[in-house]
């Protein structure tokens, strides 16, 4: 592998979960699962009043869903009831005031959510099913009295909700007078208005926590509250059959209509949902909302999900995981690179385990532990990357980590350095074979094939195989007499590689390939005459005087001189 990194002995790799995070269960004792529930209760609780109190969300509305799955999970694990709903009598934040909250005339229904097969299952008991984009926004109830709005309620619990009145009369979206003087409420969904908006793609916009901020901000501007759109997805009282509905909201205004179809089988679920996830749209979307034609009136309404309706979420872009352990890895320069062993998640039909965190320095910014819980995202869709720390465990595993400084350039070219650098000699020296191997084109031989000459005591150094005889080989496990003369072969003919891939595959800094010479010229170089090369600047110039002048470096090159290869 390109430029191969090796784990450093000081890897924590501790397994924290039985299974996946949904179904199985930590295996820590029950004093410590009680300490990481009730920090995980504390942590929804401070992102509940952020968004109930102040209308922002400091998580995003994946992970919050996800990290109270995992809340549930381990209460479920600890033998404790359900949590609470969060508590709405709070107050906003200084601009705004006291907030005041209201029962909703009509409950706000939750939404029971499945999988595709769930889905299926679901409709084949059902007819008259219609579709909706699940709109991703912030929720809210709308009273209207003789035609003119009389009330706006934000979702909350289901039952009572923050006072939205006073900021939905502002907001040009919010009709304030029907064109005609009816009384009901409606329920529908407060949005972002996007240009030209495409799921499937990459977000950054965070649209639900704009909408949220908005209803909560002291002063928005004129053109921020242009910016608020509302789809109305409900009219509980309204007429019994959706084409009625639909008929009826068209006719006050709403375009409801223009998001909802029926489903028959030329169009069904999969079909929708797929066109909303990849068509541009006004709104962003989470995924896609089943109802049935006919349900209950508005009195039989209640908080909780009813089985007249169900919603198919989208593939998530960020997933919840844990970290079951913390790698640093050790490449042949040197750099230290942290990795985070994750308990398996998917995205996108991707399962992922590992993430880089890029650098050491980062590392030790966020001080990721064993049992921290973190957010990846697929990178471009297709390579996993870490995208922030969304709560840490209470208690904080030790861990064994390197200095920036203990390893380099001219660092553990064999393992008689391992004295200098105990932690991660080996390693690096594993780094430093596979880099060489591709330098010298020795396809076929990896970083396993070099890991288990190490293991057998037969590679030692960098140069170590030149002197190895067949005999020896086939005494390695795993190796046999057939490999054993394909390695010889393979040692053989990168000998014979020119002294510019020697070059490289030694690890001399960039900017070696632009001087002229054999090994001898190139070593009596000074600063000055690597500066007056195109592109080589003064800490280049001390990377490449001090590379080619080492000790160590110098005993390999006279090794080659004596071995006969091109250059030395």
């Amino acid at each position: 592998m390109r430029r191969a990194r090796a784990a450093m002995a000081i890897a924590a790799m501790l397994a924290l979960w039985s299974g996946p995070a949904a179904a199985g269960c930590p295996v820590w004792n029950e004093a410590r699962l009680d300490r990481e529930i009730g920090a995980l209760e504390a942590r929804l609780a401070e992102w509940d009043r952020a968004y109930y109190r102040d209308g922002v969300s400091p998580v995003d509305d994946a992970l919050y869903d996800q990290a109270a799955a995992r809340l549930e999970s381990w209460r479920t694990c600890a033998g404790k009831p359900r949590r609470h709903a969060p508590e709405l009598s709070v107050t906003a934040g200084p601009s705004a005031g006291k907030s005041r909250v209201r029962r909703h005339p009509i409950a706000q229904t939750g939404l029971e959510k499945a999988d595709e097969a769930g889905t299926e299952r679901w409709a084949s008991r059902r007819d008259d099913l219609w579709i909706q984009p699940k709109v991703d926004g912030v929720a809210v109830t709308l009273r209207y009295a003789a035609g003119r709005l009389a009330e706006a309620v934000s979702r909350g619990d289901g039952e009572r909700g923050q006072d939205w009145t006073a900021r939905a009369l502002r907001l040009p979206a919010v009709p304030n007078r029907l064109p005609e003087p009816v009384s009901i409420v409606l329920q529908g969904e407060l949005y972002w208005q996007l240009d030209g908006h495409v799921q499937a793609e990459p977000q950054r916009h965070r649209a639900r926590n704009k909408v949220a901020g908005l209803m909560r901000q002291a002063e928005p501007s004129p053109a921020e509250l242009e910016r608020a759109g509302l789809f109305v997805w409900g009219w509980p009282d309204g007429p019994a059959t959706m084409p009625e509905r639909l008929e009826g909201l068209a006719a006050l205004g709403f375009a409801t209509a223009d998001y909802t179809h029926r489903l028959d089988d030329r169009r069904d679920a999969a079909h929708w949902r797929n066109h909303w996830y990849t068509a541009p749209l006004p709104f962003a979307t989470d995924g896609v909302v089943l109802k049935q034609g006919k349900r209950p009136g508005g009195a039989h309404w209640r908080p909780q999900p009813p089985d007249w309706t169900v919603a198919w979420k989208y593939p998530g872009q960020r997933a919840l995981a844990g970290v079951r352990g913390v790698e640093f890895s050790l490449g042949r320069t040197g750099r230290v690179t942290p990795l985070l062993h994750l308990d398996p998640v998917r995205l996108e039909g991707r399962r992922i385990s590992r993430v880089s965190l890029g650098s050491l320095e980062r590392w030790r910014r966020l001080d990721v532990r064993v049992g921290d819980q973190v957010a990846v995202v697929l990178g471009g869709l297709t390579i996993p990357a870490f995208d922030g720390v969304v709560w840490q465990a209470v208690e904080r595993e030790p861990l064994t980590v390197p200095a920036a400084d203990d390893y380099h350039r001219l660092s553990c070219f064999s393992l008689e350095d391992a004295s200098t650098y105990p932690l991660g000699c080996k390693a690096q020296l594993l780094a430093r074979l596979g880099w060489l191997g591709e330098a010298l084109t020795m396809r076929g031989i990896g970083e396993g094939t070099w890991q288990a000459l190490m293991e057998a005591g037969a590679v030692t150094g960098l140069l170590d195989w030149l002197a190895l005889e067949r005999a020896e080989l086939e005494q390695v496990p795993g190796v046999g007499k057939v490999r054993a003369q394909a390695l010889m072969a393979r040692f053989a003919a990168a000998r014979t590689r020119p002294f510019s891939a020697w070059l490289k595959a030694l690890g001399a800094p960039p900017g070696s390939e632009r001087a002229s010479g054999d090994w001898a010229a190139l070593a009596g170089y000074g600063r000055q005459q690597w500066r007056a090369l195109p592109g080589v600047g003064a800490t280049r110039a001390e990377a490449l005087t001090a590379f080619f002048r080492a000790p160590r470096v110098q005993a390999l090159a006279a090794r080659l001189r004596a071995a006969g290869v091109d250059g030395f």
